[in-house]
């Protein structure tokens, strides 16, 4: 039995936590579409699992964060396959010990247990300045 919106979502926040990047790519479908709409640099939407494969590529130029996903309030909808799902990344920067809290909404539509598309909304300020990557914005 596939996956509910729901479980597919804790999957997807509670990996990103844990860091298992490989395995991340397998909760969406093949053909999907994933954007970032506060995204200041505008990158394009993401539209396979190849591409999220190397989105979630860790690239050892940014710091560790140690984190968990906390505050989660999963909102269903009247369409069963769509959840909007709100949460908070809270941890440290592994090398300096500063504490951060990244919040964050995912709207997801879910289809036999498999992410097809999600507006991810982040606050990429914060994202940017706990990776040492404010320059990255610009």
């Amino acid at each position: 039995m596939a996956r509910s919106p729901r479980e597919v979502f804790l999957a997807l926040v509670n990996g990103v936590a844990e860091e298992r990047w490989e395995e991340l790519p397998d909760l969406y479908a093949e053909q999907t579409d994933v954007v970032h709409p506060f995204d200041p640099r505008r990158a394009p939407a993401l539209r396979t699992r190849d591409e999220l494969r190397e989105h979630f590529r860790p690239t050892g130029d940014v710091p560790r964060l140690l984190r968990q996903a906390t505050n989660i309030t999963v909102h269903e909808t009247t369409d069963p396959e769509v959840i909007v799902a709100e949460f908070e990344y809270r941890g440290t920067v592994e090398d300096t010990g500063e504490p951060f809290a990244l919040p964050g909404i995912f709207v997801m539509r879910v289809r036999d247990g498999e992410i097809v598309s999600s507006r991810d909304y982040f606050d990429h300020l914060t994202a940017a300045r706990i990776r040492g990557r404010l320059d990255f914005l610009g």
